[in-house]
């Protein structure tokens, strides 16, 4: 027997039962309604959908609570008035996804709340879970949004297969190759396994919090216009040090992110730079130096390897357009 249902809903609102020719793919079904309890399986409009349909699932009928103790606007979102009850009643969104299958039982797909805004994107985070789980030797992932000092980011998880070794630049490299720039996590932790509470699912509290992505081996800043570039650095990003060899992105750094920091550079040092100039030289010590040369003219700057330059800029346009592309959808 397999029971679902929410405490709003006391308990068990649905059942399923299995019988000897019961066939389970995947995760059993949820049931159908207990007792005097109905279900809805609704669009956002409160319209029900088809069979097979995926669409929120509302609760209603004999067992509901009355609401929220002292929370009287988080009661009128999830309690609301039953479309399908001339007597008045009130349902349940449990903002659980379901559908209906051929043999009238709910089937359960995912939590709805599993998405979430960054830099004004949408995002569904067990897209990005599934991505990351296609992704050679990683046996469980997890990704969740993560409020730092530089604003809300995407922080992954993973746990790696038996015999398996996972590096996270190495993940987060493949990320970047198959997803936008905004649904690649800023920090991506491996563990050996995920913490467990007493009902066996993954205690989201326990999960270590995620360290700033900074460069192995601090080296400080030197000269005017790299400190200058450091604080600046440090001053958006929310950090306490800024080191030479440290990437502006791995720092959680983002592209509006690169606006500001276009701007207070100007400000502070006016060396005439592009954006994207900051796209192709994301550490302290890169920039710095491509300032510098800019400021003592065209034959300094001629001593730069240009084929480093040309080879450089052509990775940064090759993985903005990777990233860009899939940008065009909607989500």
């Amino acid at each position: 027997m397999n029971a679902y249902g929410p405490t709003e809903a006391v308990i068990t609102p649905t059942l399923w039962s299995a019988d000897a020719e019961a066939i389970v793919q995947g995760y059993a079904p949820i049931g159908r309604p207990v007792g005097r309890r109905t279900a809805h399986v609704l669009d956002a409009d409160l319209q029900p959908v088809p069979q097979g349909v995926p669409g929120e699932l509302y609760l209603g009928g004999d067992g509901l609570a009355r609401g929220y103790l002292g929370r009287a606007a988080l009661t009128a979102e999830r309690f609301v008035a039953d479309p399908f009850d001339e007597a008045g009643g009130r349902l349940y969104r449990t903002g659980d996804l379901v559908r209906w299958r051929a043999d009238g039982q709910l089937e359960y797909l995912e939590r709805l709340d599993h998405q979430v805004k960054v830099r004004g994107f949408r995002i569904e985070l067990g897209e990005v879970e599934a991505r990351l789980r296609e992704q050679p030797g990683v046996r469980e992932a997890l990704v969740c949004l993560h409020e730092g000092a530089a604003g809300p980011s995407l922080v992954a998880y993973v746990a790696p297969a038996a015999g398996a070794s996972l590096d996270a630049t190495t993940l987060k490299t493949q990320m970047a190759q198959a997803l936008p720039d905004y649904m690649v996590p800023s920090a991506l932790m491996v563990l050996d396994s995920f913490p467990l509470g007493a009902n066996g699912k993954v205690d989201r509290r326990a999960l270590p919090v995620p360290a700033v992505a900074g460069t192995p081996g601090y080296e400080a800043p030197h000269g005017d216009v790299a400190q200058t570039l450091a604080a600046i650095w440090a001053e958006l990003l929310k950090v306490a040090q800024v080191g030479l060899h440290d990437n502006f992105f791995d720092l959680g750094g983002n592209s509006l992110l690169v606006i500001r920091m276009h701007r207070l550079v100007e400000d502070r040092l006016q060396p005439g730079l592009a954006v994207v100039d900051l796209f192709k030289y994301p550490t302290v010590g890169a920039l710095a130096r491509h300032i510098e040369q800019k400021g003592r003219g065209p034959a300094a700057a001629a001593t730069d390897d240009a084929a480093q330059a040309k080879q450089r800029a052509q990775q940064q346009r090759a993985a903005l357009l990777q990233r860009r592309r899939p940008t065009e959808r909607t989500l």
